[in-house]
């Protein structure tokens, strides 16, 4: 059990209410890892080259330096905060669960004793999403994977990552969670827009099933949408919102938008900041009800050592790879975090 001071001067947020209070304090993160295949062949998928012989020479020494430097950014997620690693962490482009096993199992995170649930996709490259969580804090009760079925323009199957949900118990509190990783831009933002729209669909669908089992359920849903938070998959589809104040019954937060409205992103292509990783939320985690878990804040994870040191893309995610040239870096995007707090009983 984590125990944190906050103060109310310093948090701003009048839900807290008494002028000091102790709060467990839980945190929910998601990175896309780019592109974290193992070595091996798989005949089934297109990972050809993600193989020692292939056009990206993946060798087991330079896997396991990903390995490593994924799992330390893991460990440091909101270690500032609670002192130590998410309880709940969401995972994009992690291509089996062999190499979610290898990231949780390293050195940096063994000690955690983290679970993991992960379905193989129908991604024609291979690549799925995965919940990774501490078992001392949540206890999964019922998870599944969601298929996104899309067609091409010449009316076949375009093939995609699943939507992941996991419900369970976190501290004994239901939550569910929503892993997501959307149709990319490929041929242009205006042109895969439909794919977009058809996920935020199904992602929709997906919370509405959930709300009509528990009208107060509560949902995070969280991911790599390859959308900005101001985009018509998130506004119009999904009718996000990222002030409190806005928020009715038939809307959900979004609070990567105040921030991406501030120039802040998770990944950069020719010179512009996107933030397609994002936290969507139900509103009933901006609740006075200090009882059970309510959103503090969130943010985004780009400490130094995750930029790019130097030359044309100074500053933006330090990759693994630009092109086929290995870079030896962490990954593409900058990872995410928010933290949910709860009010804990005096002893």
């Amino acid at each position: 059990m984590i125990r944190f001071l906050l103060i109310l001067a310093l948090i701003g947020c009048p839900c807290f209410g008494q002028e000091s209070a102790t709060y467990r304090v839980r945190t929910v993160a998601f990175y896309n890892v780019e592109n974290l295949f193992d070595i091996t062949n798989d005949t089934l998928i297109f990972d050809d080259g993600r193989t020692p012989k292939g056009r990206y020479a993946w060798t087991k020494e330079r896997y396991d330096r990903k390995i490593r430097n994924i799992s330390k950014v893991l460990s440091e997620l909101g270690r500032k905060v609670t002192g130590t690693s998410p309880d709940i962490i969401g995972l994009c482009e992690v291509e089996n669960k062999g190499v979610v096993q290898d990231l949780i199992g390293h050195a940096n995170l063994r000690d955690k004793d983290y679970g993991s649930i992960h379905f193989d996709s129908p991604d024609e490259r291979g690549i799925d999403v995965a919940l990774v969580y501490k078992k001392a804090s949540f206890l999964p009760t019922d998870f599944k994977s969601i298929r996104l079925v899309l067609m091409n323009e010449e009316g076949h199957r375009d093939y995609t990552r699943d939507q992941l949900v996991v419900s369970g118990l976190l501290d004994n509190e239901e939550i569910h969670f929503i892993v997501n990783h959307w149709p990319s831009r490929s041929g242009g933002e205006l042109r895969s827009r439909p794919n977009r729209i058809k996920a935020a669909h199904l992602n929709k669908r997906i919370m509405d099933s959930l709300s009509q089992i528990n009208p107060n359920a509560k949902i995070i849903s969280m991911g790599d949408l390859n959308d900005d938070p101001t985009n018509a998959s998130l506004k119009k589809v999904l009718r996000t919102k990222g002030k409190e104040e806005q928020l009715d019954s038939l809307s959900l937060f979004n609070p990567m938008e105040r921030l991406f409205k501030k120039g802040q992103g998770t990944l950069a292509y020719r010179d512009k900041w996107n933030l397609f990783d994002q936290f969507i939320l139900t509103p009933n985690f901006l609740t006075s009800d200090t009882r059970d878990y309510s959103f503090w804040k969130a943010g985004i994870h780009a400490p130094k050592e995750l930029k790019n040191p130097r030359g044309k893309y100074q500053g933006y995610p330090f990759r693994t790879y630009v092109g086929t040239t290995y870079q030896g870096g962490y990954a593409d995007h900058f990872p995410i975090y928010l933290f949910l707090v709860k009010e804990m009983e005096n002893d």
